[in-house]
């Protein structure tokens, strides 16, 4: 009688089913290719061998005989998730895999998590602490937490599980900040009463104190929806309280009758410089402040007001201080100004500031000087928006993730105080290379990956959902998310589209290449690019209906990831003109970086991908120093607010240590940054600035975003 001898020694009957049904499995997962009857052949095959060979096999010997069986009837991909399989059982068995991991973040050699995020410096202590931190959570979650069948379609780059390593704790992505709530009503931070402020720099201080406990109790970017709004009634505070205090100087210092004209201009000249105070106050305290991750928080401050808000003239004026101080930027160890990474600011065009006659222009003016200059704002156009969502007009959480419009229980839209769960995103070139230029192919493959997807972000539902107000005070309880008593569960805020969970996307451009032979912005590429997003669309809507969840379709920043997909199936398939060669995989729907395609063409196609990636998105454009040409700036944002819902500008803005080069820092044939004037290439002496996904970076990054960067085309 045939036996099989297994990992601990012991034996047990061969069964050549077990065998088949093993390969059924690996044909049907993420990654593999099913032929029919193939499985039942190879576990035949292999059971005539064990006859012949007359003595027990190892369990090793029999899943080496399938993997190269597999190979020997042209079928790869199954025969690579098979041996994926076999290698994540194998890591789930093994006590600890993260000693080198850990050591390599010490000694500066892991570079794959060094550099995974442009804005963490991994050199300081806080930094590193949350890296090493994070690779013991990833290791825990790997062995403890993730499916097997997930893990290996992430190990394998079919998908990515976005950030692994904070899983084990219950924390979320991204949100929306109820900062209106938490002024008005108060709130608590460390176990410490916060009542109302009493004027605009208080406000301002209290706002960066509550930005900073969000940030370290969520691992995504955080938003205020409607900054200089939300902040405008404590301008108005601030002014009465300061014109109470002239009126009493002219009575009581000077002995004179009040003379309420000059009171009036008096207090709002001294308010003005309030403003200017409090907005630094923002400013500076987001850039130096360091949360519990070892950064600055990932915060976007959103500007939009309506012309006939009350507090409209103060709004007003919190807009102009906060691109007025952006403009001038801030002073790095040099004593020079320099672009600072954040925050983000979104300015939103709409009829009251978008032409030369509307009241507000001279904001959208200064917001084009801006551009020019430091990058930031990127603009939202309000007509735009609300086509896609239902009339509203709303932040981002962070740089892109977008939440889908819900009303609460009398009907009213609700954006502030809702959040996004996590993000799972899909290969979309691999299946290109697995289908080998077949459509039919290419959507039975999909089909296969959507079903994983699924799967995988339903985990994140299923490891938030009995958590407790108790693990975030500040989101739960105090009105940054919620007020719920300590001990009520978070459930309720999870289901019914209230919170977002999402899918993402990466590669449209290299998965329409493979398949089509042209570019996305091709004929043939575009209807195939939006066939892909169609499928993806009616993904998410079946999976709302079957799971009562709000799934969202989300253009992945890839800030990391448009490396890491593209090494993996580099190693896999090898080199792929124009695929893998690159170094890097195209963000989302993005026109290639290497197209030549000028402004407004880019962002009217690119606008067509906005309204089917409503649950993230973001276009961008490359130009040149156009500090000296704001006219051409203003148009550009005029064609924004005409046809595109969300975009950006890209330009340089860099500093040599070394030199006081200030300019355009470029990167050499060695694939190294280095100024152009003294050539210095020591990373801790250049200050380079980028858009990286959405956010600005400026603590460089990996090779493959590096190399994109380089790649870049100018637009215009």
């Amino acid at each position: 009688m045939l036996q099989v001898i297994k990992r601990d020694g012991t034996k047990v009957p061969f069964d050549k089913n077990k065998i088949a049904l093993a390969i059924e499995k690996a044909e049907h997962s993420s990654t593999g290719l099913y032929e029919e009857g193939l499985a039942q052949l190879i576990a035949d095959e292999i059971e005539e061998y064990a006859t012949k060979l007359q003595k027990d096999m190892t369990i090793y010997a029999i899943e080496d005989q399938v993997y190269y069986k597999l190979i020997e009837y042209h079928n790869p991909a199954t025969a690579r998730a098979y041996e994926g399989y076999k290698a994540v059982q194998a890591f789930k068995r093994r006590q600890n895999t993260t000693d080198d991991d850990v050591i390599g973040l010490l000694d500066r050699s892991n570079v794959s998590v060094l550099d995974e995020n442009s804005n963490k410096d991994a050199a300081i202590v806080s930094t590193q602490r949350d890296l090493i931190a994070g690779e013991v959570s990833k290791d825990i979650a790997r062995r403890k937490l993730i499916p097997t069948d997930i893990l290996e379609a992430h190990d394998s780059g079919a998908i990515h599980f976005h950030d692994m390593d904070y899983i084990i704790q219950p924390m979320f992505n991204c949100c929306l900040i109820n900062l209106e709530d938490m002024l008005t009503n108060g709130t608590v931070i460390n176990g410490k009463k916060i009542d109302t402020p009493k004027s605009f720099q208080v406000a301002c201080t209290v706002t960066t104190q509550i930005i900073a406990q969000v940030a370290s109790g969520q691992y995504g970017g955080q938003s205020i929806n409607g900054i200089d709004r939300i902040l405008a009634p404590f301008v108005r505070k601030s002014y009465e309280k300061i014109l109470n205090n002239v009126i009493e100087e002219q009575v009581e210092i000077y002995g004179m009758e009040p003379n309420m004209e000059k009171a009036r201009e008096i207090a709002w000249k001294r308010t003005r410089k309030e403003v200017k105070d409090g907005i630094q106050t923002i400013q500076y305290q987001i850039n130096t402040l360091m949360t519990t991750n070892g950064q600055s928080p990932f915060v976007t401050l959103f500007m939009y007001f309506k012309p006939d808000y009350e507090y409209a003239k103060e709004a007003a004026l919190i807009t102009e201080e906060i691109l007025r101080q952006r403009i001038k930027g801030v002073k790095n160890e040099a004593d020079v100004y320099i672009t600072p990474a954040f925050p983000k600011l979104i300015y939103v065009l709409d009829e009251h500031n978008v032409t030369p006659d509307s009241p507000y222009y001279y904001l959208t003016d200064l917001a084009a000087q801006c551009t020019a200059k430091r990058m930031y704002p990127d603009y939202i156009s309000a007509k735009k928006m609300k086509e896609n969502y239902e009339g509203n007009v709303f932040s981002p959480m962070g740089c892109r993730s977008f939440l889908s419009p819900w009303k609460d229980e009398k009907g009213n839209y609700k954006f502030d105080g809702r959040f996004n769960m996590g993000v799972v995103s899909l290969n979309l070139p691999q299946i290109g290379i697995l289908a080998r230029g077949s459509e039919e192919k290419y959507f039975e493959i999909l089909d296969k990956r959507l079903e994983l997807a699924e799967k995988a972000l339903l985990l994140r539902y299923n490891l938030l959902k009995d958590v407790v107000s108790d693990v975030s005070p500040i989101h739960w309880q105090h009105g940054a998310i919620a007020r719920l008593k300590k001990g009520e569960k978070i459930g309720r805020f999870l289901t019914g589209g209230y919170a977002t969970i999402s899918l993402g996307y990466i590669g449209i451009y290299e998965a329409t290449r493979l398949i089509t032979g042209e570019s996305n912005t091709g004929e043939k590429g575009r209807v195939f690019a939006m066939k892909i997003m169609d499928r993806l669309n009616d993904a998410i809507n079946l999976w709302h209906d079957k799971h009562n969840l709000g799934f969202g379709l989300y253009g992945t920043p890839a800030e990391s990831l448009t490396n890491r997909f593209s090494s993996l199936d580099r190693a896999r398939f090898g080199v792929i003109e124009d695929i893998t060669d690159k170094g890097y995989y195209t963000n989302s729907y993005h026109v290639n970086v290497r197209e030549e395609i000028n402004v407004f063409d880019k962002f009217n196609f690119e606008s067509e991908f906005q309204k089917k990636s409503t649950g993230g998105c973001i276009s961008y454009a490359e130009i040149p120093n156009m500090t000296n040409n704001i006219p051409a700036v203003l148009t550009m944002i005029q064609y924004i607010y005409d046809h595109i819902s969300y975009a950006e500008f890209n330009t340089k803005s860099d500093y040599c240590h070394e030199c006081g080069f200030d300019g355009e820092i470029k990167v050499n044939e060695h694939n190294e940054w280095e100024c152009p004037r003294c050539h210095n290439t020591n990373r801790d002496k250049l200050t380079v600035i980028r858009r990286t996904c959405g956010y600005l970076g400026e603590n460089f990054w990996n090779e493959g975003r590096t190399k994109e960067i380089k790649d870049r085309v100018m637009h215009i």
